[in-house]
């Protein structure tokens, strides 16, 4: 590739981002998209912007840059989670040492590269690309120790600035986990494979079991039942019912007219859905009686048991409680509105072999996914894509052509394929069983990684610098030598990835293109006033493994071919101040994993660094440079001790919590008097479907209208309305629509949910 090409993908990558992001401060002003810029906040503070015509709305401005870098790491902590400072951490982190290397490398090794031959050098557009690589060093050449020095100066940073990191951020979830004192999942284990018994039902096999063993740190248990299918006519009826509340300020009319409907000379009537009175509600409710209801066939293999401590939930979590570890499998609980229900009724057996099969689905997602990576390879190397399709010759000879094509088309195509990835991996992480959506998101986070790493760099390497040698694979020993020879020949390909995935997905991400769309649908074509209150929640299975991706390239591209950088940094630069707005503007946190997604950016990181010292002691090697591979190898042996170090100090902070600050928290609560209480709100924390009553008739106006037509509003709901702002929104086809029916049906179905939590088998 030539300069210039990489010139042509880095103007078009450069105009995409100025352009979206003058539109983003654009279009984050206007009212109309508050929902899709600032769901957050508004879901917080439940504030509307006015509709007035102001000049400055429709003027690009920095503001919002402005704003995300005043936000300190306290407030974000107390606004997105610790997980969003994780985020940023791996970001910040990222600035620091490539910040460095692109001082290093710019300035020190990218001369020695381009000068390290004896050869003409033509202007610098239509000069390769090859040439600022390592790959253009002479062979025993005397320079190459500068390569090793600057490896040893980045690789001795970065293991610092790592342990800084790592100190840091494992101080904030010891603070994390201190701050959340009531936290009911501290309290809380989750039991699954309970041994099924025809002589008694799971509740009291739970109950007997731990009376019997765990006595004296026992309190309650609550089993798990099936109650799917009901629970999705609850939601069905909430969000029907939410459709309604929609619309505020509406008189809704509870008597529905007598309609007729005429077919020809056929017609019928009917006289349907008549309100009831309160005396007739009252005398036609029905009785409930506990004996009557078995629900013994409902019940699950899983329960949620109940202790006095923290501590003692810790112990019961981590101990085998019986000689067979696929019986009474214990683990802390997740927090209530992270659990994943569906997943607690699979048979605790099925498991593995469910792990199993997705592991190999996934093994066949990414070979399939070679097609598409060793076409696109094809189009970096016009010569021999030429030869094998003739008819292309004509297109390609222009100049700019020529330059699109190598330079900006490859990594377009596959940044469109790799759109496919993040859903197909969420996909294979609910089958895998997951009990909790945070543990289903980190899983598709890991699958996610570890495609794009194969895909994007080893494929892209081994199969790429030859584009008919797939047989690289084939052989793992010579694996080395060959990265060492393709890296720098492929550095050029990385370079524009990093443009195109880079920076024009931080665009898109800032524009919220989907969220855009379809707001506009919304008001315009569905003509909807009001929005669901749905706030998506930062998908972290996309965007991290991306940031993981280019730190891997912008290591072991760093010595090699340090002409990545700068275009590196800047993304960095911009991802730092793009996420930052979108944490504290756009996202909502619904649950938090502690910090957990800290150990994979480390391991991440890790690995690249190790992985760039083998390829660059395989190219000291290929260079013939003994002084220099010698040398090398204490630098992996040293990186890897300080790993290991890292691994027995601070990570088991992340893998379970200290036994020492959960007893001093239970000696606090039990002096100030707070565990009482706590005990009291642990047997409603994990009721498996909320309450019907949570949903409130905001605004909505309900009339009950006598047979002359005057009406008269009902009592209960005027007193729910009488706080909330009128409003002017009519609709007319609203008329008829018995709203408190359908309240009334969806706490029919609450209530009978309530039943079946309380585990009433008796």
């Amino acid at each position: 590739m030539k300069v210039g090409a990489l010139l042509t993908s880095a103007g078009i990558n450069i105009g995409l981002c100025v352009l979206f992001l003058s539109f983003y401060s654009i279009l984050r002003k206007q009212p109309q998209n508050v929902k899709v810029y600032f769901g957050r906040r508004i879901a917080e503070e439940h504030k509307r912007l006015r509709g007035a015509f102001i000049l400055e709305r429709f003027v690009p401005s920095p503001s919002w840059i402005v704003r995300s870098l005043q936000i300190t790491e306290e407030e974000m902590l107390a606004t997105a989670g610790l997980d969003a400072v994780v985020f940023n951490r791996i970001l910040v982190f990222s600035i620091r040492i490539f910040s460095l290397a692109a001082i290093l490398c710019i300035f020190g090794i990218l001369p020695l590269n381009y000068f390290g031959q004896d050869m003409h050098h033509v202007r610098i557009p239509s000069a390769s690309l090859e040439t600022f690589t390592i790959g253009n060093m002479q062979e025993k050449s005397r320079w190459l120790w500068v390569h090793c020095v600057v490896l040893y100066i980045i690789s001795c940073v970065a293991c610092f600035l790592l342990y800084l990191e790592y100190k840091h951020i494992a101080r904030l979830r010891l603070l994390h986990l201190v701050q959340t004192t009531t936290n009911p999942s501290h309290f809380t284990v989750l039991v699954r494979g309970i041994p099924k018994s025809t002589h008694e039902s799971f509740s009291t096999a739970v109950e007997n079991f731990f009376t019997k063993y765990h006595a004296p740190s026992y309190l309650s248990h609550q089993v798990v039942y099936k109650v799917g299918k009901v629970q999705k006519i609850v939601m069905g009826a909430k969000k029907a019912y939410r459709k309604f509340k929609l619309f505020k300020g509406i008189a809704v009319d509870q008597t529905c007219r007598s309609v007729t409907y005429r077919c020809c000379l056929c017609g019928v009537s009917s006289n349907s859905f008549q309100q009831l009175s309160s005396e007739e509600q009252k005398r036609e409710k029905p009785f409930v009686d506990d004996s009557n209801l078995n629900l013994h066939d409902e019940e699950c293999a899983a329960a949620f048991v109940f202790f006095k401590t923290r501590y003692a939930a810790l112990i019961v979590s981590e101990i085998l409680q019986t000689s067979n570890p696929m019986k009474w499998v214990t683990s802390l609980a997740p927090q209530r509105d992270d659990m994943y229900w569906s997943n607690l009724w699979l048979p605790y057996k099925q498991i593995w072999i469910r792990h199993i099969a997705t592991l190999l689905g996934s093994i066949v997602f990414m070979f399939i996914f070679l097609l598409p990576v060793t076409f696109i390879q094809g189009l970096t190397q016009l010569e021999q894509l030429q030869q094998r399709l003739p008819f292309l010759k004509g297109i390609l000879e222009g100049k700019y052509m020529t330059q699109l094509v190598t330079g900006y088309l490859p990594s377009v195509i596959l940044q469109i394929f790799l759109y496919t990835v993040p859903p197909t991996m969420m996909l294979f992480s609910t089958l895998e069983g997951p009990i909790s959506h945070s543990e289903r998101k980190k899983s598709a986070c890991c699958k996610v990684l570890y495609f794009t790493i194969w895909n994007v760099f080893f494929v892209n390497v081994l199969s790429g610098s030859v584009i008919s040698q797939l047989n690289a694979l084939s052989s793992p020993k010579d694996i080395p030598m060959q990265l060492a020879r393709a890296v720098p020949l492929q550095a050029t390909f990385f370079t524009t990835y990093v443009l195109t995935s880079g920076w024009a997905s931080l665009s898109s991400e800032v524009m919220q293109l989907f969220g855009l769309i379809w707001n506009f649908l919304r008001k315009y074509i569905l003509r909807r006033k009001e929005d669901s209150d749905y706030i998506p929640s930062f998908p972290y299975h996309t965007e991290l493994p991306k940031v993981l991706l280019f730190g891997l390239l912008g290591f072991t591209c760093s010595v090699l071919a340090p002409l990545i950088l700068p275009f590196l940094l800047l993304y960095f630069f911009l991802a730092y101040v793009v996420y930052r707005n979108q944490f504290i503007n756009v996202y909502c946190t619904k649950y938090d994993t502690g910090g957990l997604y800290w150990p994979i950016a480390y391991n991440t990181t890790i690995f690249s660094v190790v992985l760039t010292q083998i390829i660059c002691l395989g190219v000291f090697g290929l260079k013939e440079s003994p002084v220099a591979a010698g040398f090398t190898v204490p630098l992996i042996i040293l990186t890897l001790l300080f790993n290991q170090y890292c691994r027995k100090r601070l990570l088991p902070l992340f893998r379970t919590f200290p036994a020492q600050v959960l007893i001093d928290m239970d000696r606090d609560d039990e002096q100030s008097g707070r565990m009482d209480a706590i005990h009291q709100r642990l047997q409603s924390a994990y009721c498996q479907s909320l309450d019907a009553d949570d949903i409130s008739l905001e605004g909505v106006e309900t009339i009950s209208t006598d047979e002359d037509g005057s009406g008269s509003s009902g009592e209960s709901n005027c007193k729910e309305s009488a706080n909330q702002p009128d409003n002017d929104l009519t609709h007319p086809t609203l008329q008829g629509l018995p709203v408190n029916q359908l309240r009334r049906a969806v706490r029919s179905l609450g209530f009978m949910i309530r039943l079946q939590k309380r585990g009433l088998s008796a």
